[in-house]
């Protein structure tokens, strides 16, 4: 049995008090006002688009993903989707059968949680590549069949105006995948149609990376932007590390969509490992000032961590409760995970402890600890 005490993210608000957890489930959260004011408890993070980290990516096979698994959980992400690039077919298929073979080893010591995968790529738009590499191909039914025989996808973007996408969206729809739009030149009505289709037969639509590879917001143009913000029941991804989405961009987001923004690292090979010169879907890559670009200065994902995501949005002036669902409740729902994303007796032990200026101090996933004691975390 472990017990935790600080200030707990409750569904009720900031709480003082201890949590009790028996192997990887909560078993009691009680009110203790005596418990340490310097710490936070907050559910773990979820982060449903991340290609990379700690030198690891996706693509690489099951060895990269274990990587990309480590180097974030110690940041306080419990759960994510390791996100492959558009490539060749064979190189898709074989990206998400490495996923799914970690998946079927289990656990990854000291790594987060993977349910599954997000495929963004290849059914999205050549001309709007963004930093995805020119190999797109058609959503074709035999394509989408054969991933979802996979049993692997949890999450896929797709571009609406492709030929075919409808249809894949429905198909990945009624399998349980959530349907994300983006890499899109796309108008509203092509992208309302396609949130519609989803969300007709049950499935959870999504905007991958919201303004970033599908234009802008104007007037008399709303575009993808516009659907995605105005769709009841779609999901938007935000890349919150001061070079994707300018602050005000990202508070018309938060006005909008409050209960439906996920936070995101999108985030390559490079995290972790500071400046240099890195690689995504064999381009070559700059990173400098934190920032992750191609040659021509294209953004190329970025190398954010979940914690300092939440960092970020406290600079900004956003509250630690909304920030704590954008991390965590909002995405478990978005990709159907009801065993987790709050701090709730019964749900999965996934949870991240912080100390005052919001620097993490110990990470659970399913009750493990990932960082090893010491002095400083009172634990």
């Amino acid at each position: 049995m472990t017990t935790l005490s600080g200030q707990m993210l409750t569904p009720g608000g900031l709480q003082a008090g201890r949590l009790t957890f028996e192997g990887a489930t909560i078993s009691s959260i009680d009110a203790d006002a005596s418990v340490p004011q310097e710490q936070y408890l907050l559910p773990g993070f979820i982060d449903s688009h991340v290609h990379g980290g700690g030198g690891g990516d996706t693509m690489d096979g099951p060895e990269g993903v274990v990587r990309l698994a480590r180097l974030h959980a110690r940041h306080g992400t419990t759960t994510l989707l390791p996100t492959t690039m558009t490539a060749s077919w064979p190189e898709v298929l074989s990206a998400l059968r490495g996923v799914a073979q970690v998946v079927a080893a289990g656990r990854v010591a000291g790594g987060a949680d993977i349910p599954g995968a997000h495929l963004e790529g290849p059914f999205i738009s050549p001309e709007r590549l963004g930093a995805q590499p020119p190999q797109t191909c058609l959503p074709t039914p035999s394509r989408v069949a054969e991933v979802l025989a996979l049993g692997v996808v949890r999450a896929v973007t797709l571009a609406p105006e492709m030929p075919g996408a409808l249809e894949a969206a429905r198909q990945f729809a009624e399998a349980g995948v959530r349907v994300g739009t983006g890499h899109t030149t796309a108008s509203f009505e092509q992208t309302w149609a396609v949130l519609e289709a989803v969300a007709a037969v049950g499935g959870r639509p999504a905007g991958t990376h919201l303004f970033n590879a599908m234009g802008g917001l104007t007037g008399r143009l709303p575009g993808p932007a516009g659907a995605l913000l105005t769709h009841a029941s779609a999901a938007v991804e935000l890349i919150t590390d001061g070079h994707h989405l300018h602050p005000a961009t990202l508070a018309l987001a938060l006005l909008a969509a409050p209960e439906r923004a996920v936070l995101i690292s999108d985030a390559i090979r490079a995290t972790g490992l500071g400046d240099g010169e890195s690689e995504l879907g064999g381009q070559q890559v700059r990173v400098a000032s934190g920032k992750a670009t191609l040659q021509d200065g294209t953004l190329a994902g970025s190398v954010l961590t979940l914690d300092v995501a939440l960092r970020n949005l406290l600079a900004l002036g956003q509250p630690l409760p909304l920030i704590s669902r954008l991390l965590s409740e909002n995405p478990a729902r978005s990709l159907g995970l009801t065993d987790r994303g709050r701090l709730l007796p019964g749900l999965r032990a996934d949870v991240v402890v912080l100390d005052a200026d919001m620097q993490v101090r110990q990470v659970y996933v399913g009750g493990e600890p990932v960082l090893s004691p010491s002095a400083e975390t009172g634990l």
